[in-house]
């Protein structure tokens, strides 16, 4: 069993055999996967101090959970669905927030949000974390779907400081590199104090939290690797997989009818906003 991937035993048929794009893990379900996402990025020491220690208020997930979410979620909108001019917009406002992140002399790791591997391992998760939503919602991908699937994912990374020399340049060559980037995954009490207060919604209204909070544990749960749960200290069996697994099973098939400018609706208005916002000059993060 890969430790690094999430395993699948059962999963819907494929849809089709034509030509795919990451454009198309953009169904709204594949938000169900945030979570798990932010535990696999945070799971990088430089990565996990340097959003736990963000001295940015306006971006602090646990102060601004609503704007978080957004920001977030119209960076992948940007990234995969935007035009060169809206990458660029957005590069310009995250990297004015980027530059205040960067560790202090009490910090126990080394940290800049400008470094391009801390960079290009964030964007690997969400290249990863796409890749498995598409195939739980559309069915696994043949290799040489994978491989056009992979190559149009490059901008999540792109779109910022990450330059294209830097991904591997095959599908089976990112394997390789993931499964070592994997093994500088860890968690120290900081990060996993951060992240637990994350999957028990401490950051919202507790009642609002309580009839959510079990369903965010459990698809978190079922997003994350091995590695990934080993770390956060999550428990997972055959049972809660074999749930998970039906689950999006009975989702992958009521999600094939539904027409595409509902299932991705929620990107295109996220990134209707984007523009909105730079044709007003209003903030973007």
């Amino acid at each position: 069993m890969n430790r690094n991937r999430v395993n699948i035993t059962r999963r819907t048929a494929r849809w089709t055999d034509d030509p795919v794009q990451v454009a198309d893990a953009m169904d709204f379900w594949s938000f169900a996967a945030g979570a798990a996402n932010v535990i696999m990025q945070l799971s990088r020491p430089g990565v996990g101090h340097g959003v736990a220690e963000s001295k940015v208020d306006s971006g602090n997930l646990m102060k601004h959970p609503w704007k978080r979410a957004r920001t977030t979620f119209q960076y992948l909108a940007v990234a995969i669905l935007g035009t060169d001019d809206d990458r660029a917009a957005f590069r310009d406002t995250v990297n004015e927030a980027h530059r205040h992140v960067k560790s202090g002399p009490s910090s126990p790791v080394s940290y800049n949000a400008f470094n391009r591997d801390l960079q290009m391992w964030v964007a690997a998760c969400l290249f990863v974390g796409l890749e498995d939503t598409y195939q739980l919602l559309r069915g696994q991908m043949t290799e040489e779907q994978a491989e056009q699937f992979y190559r149009s994912a490059w901008t999540l990374g792109t779109t910022l400081q990450v330059t294209e020399d830097q991904w591997p340049p095959t599908r089976a060559e990112f394997d390789a590199w993931w499964d070592s980037a994997c093994q500088q995954v860890s968690m120290d009490d900081v990060v996993r104090s951060y992240l637990t207060d994350l999957l028990n919604l401490r950051m919202i209204n507790p009642i609002l939290a309580l009839p959510f909070r079990p369903l965010l544990k459990f698809l978190t749960a079922g997003f994350l690797a091995p590695v990934f749960r080993d770390a956060l200290g999550v428990r997972w069996g055959r049972t809660r997989q074999f749930l998970f697994e039906r689950l999006f099973l009975f989702v992958a098939f009521a999600n094939r009818f539904l027409p595409g400018f509902i299932r991705q609706g929620g990107s295109r208005v996220l990134l209707a906003d984007v523009r909105s916002r730079v044709r007003r000059h209003r903030r973007l993060v």
